[in-house]
This record gives C-alpha cells, structure tokens and sequence, in this order.
C-alpha cells in the first residue's frame, strides 16, 4: 500500500525538502516606517538652534570688533609715540654734535685772534721777512677756510645799533659821529656758527653827542 504525501490545507507551496518558502521582502511584526512628520520636526529643531545662536554670533562678532578697534588705537598710539621718541633723539643728537662743535671751537677761537693781531701789527720790510709773512697769512688762510667749512662766520659790528643778544658791551664813551647805543668800535671779533652765536663780540658802545659848550652856564659879569 502506498502512503500518499500530505498537502497543507492552507495551500502554501513548500520546497522540494518540505520546508516552507519565506518571503524576506516583507517588514516584521511591529516595525514601522518613519514618517514624513518627524523629519519635518527635525528640520524645524535645527532651525530653531540656527536662531538661538544668531544672537550670539552676533555678539561675538561685535567684541571682537571692539577688541579689533581697542588694539588699533592702541598701535596708532604706539606708532606716534615711537616717531615722537624718534624725532627726540634726532634733536637731541644734533644739540649734543652741536654744543660739542661749539666748544671745541670757542677753544681755538683765541688762536684764531692771535693770528689776526699778529697779521694786523707785521710790516715785513727784506725779502726774507716778506716770505715769512706770505707763509703765515697762507697758514691764516687755510684756518679761516676750515672755519668756513665748519659754517663759522665773523659778525661785523661797527656801526650796528648794539643787541645784547649779539654784542657784549665793555665800553660806553661819548660821541659826535653815531648816536647813542650805536656800535663804535669791536674790541673783540664775534662769530656765527650756522646762525647761532658762537662767541658774542666785545664792542664799544657810543653814548650819544657829549653835553654841548653852550648848555654850559655862564657866569654873570659884575658891573
């Protein structure tokens, strides 16, 4: 007798083992698909962080702009105390180059006078005496021309109304000829150096016309 296979009632298929075919395409019991509500929410939460932190950058962006002007000022301020320090020190350097120059020139200044008394009282008479004289005024010369390198210069005084800021007086004396606080006569030379007085010159000073024979008071004669 032969046994007859068996046939589900449900009528699903099965394989040639006897094994039911599954269908894996198919979701689970109890998963769900997500929705297109949550992504909405989603997005709506990222914006809504988006706004929180407007404000902020906001902020942020406006300390860093002080902080940014703060240290420009700062700079700017640096920067021109810099060039006014700078500009110091030039002055300062010149005023010391200067004031060395001036001292060290005021030494030879009296050299310089000797050499123009002696020049002014020489008279030279033979021949041997006259190329000596030639000698010492070339040596006189070339000192003059290093003082004029120098930007020394020698006033010139006579006949000047007289400027403390120049001329140191020593001597006061009436006079016909000039009136009163005029120059009448240089004791001893002054000099410039660029404009600035190196050495102020001794000068003689006129007094002005001396009190006339005729203010004088006449004596009565007796009768």
């Amino acid at each position: 007798m032969t046994e007859a296979s068996s046939v589900p009632a449900n009528g699903e298929g099965v394989s040639a083992e006897g094994s039911a075919v599954e269908d894996t395409g198919s979701p689970s019991v109890g998963e769900t698909l997500p929705s297109m509500g949550e992504d909405a929410a989603g997005d709506a939460r990222a914006d809504a962080e988006a706004d929180e932190s407007t404000p902020a950058l906001e902020q942020r962006l406006a300390t860093l702009q002080a902080e940014n002007d703060t240290l420009r000022s700062q700079y700017m301020r640096i920067a021109a105390d810099f060039d006014n320090f700078r500009k110091r020190q030039s002055r300062d350097q010149e005023d010391l180059r200067l004031q060395i120059t001036c001292s060290t020139l005021s030494e030879i200044l009296p050299v310089v006078d000797n050499f123009d008394r002696a020049r002014q009282q020489l008279n030279p008479q033979s021949e041997e005496a006259q190329t000596l004289h030639r000698s010492y005024q070339g040596l006189y010369k070339q000192l003059v021309d290093v003082f004029k390198q120098l930007g020394v210069s020698p006033m010139r005084v006579e006949g000047e109304p007289f400027d403390p800021s120049l001329h140191e007086a020593v001597m006061r004396e009436p006079s016909d000829e000039h009136p009163e606080d005029v120059v009448v006569a240089e004791l001893q030379r002054g000099y410039h150096l660029n404009g600035r007085v190196l050495r102020h010159a001794l000068v003689k000073v006129s007094m002005g016309p001396g009190p006339s024979s005729d203010s004088e008071p006449r004596e009565e004669q007796g009768g």
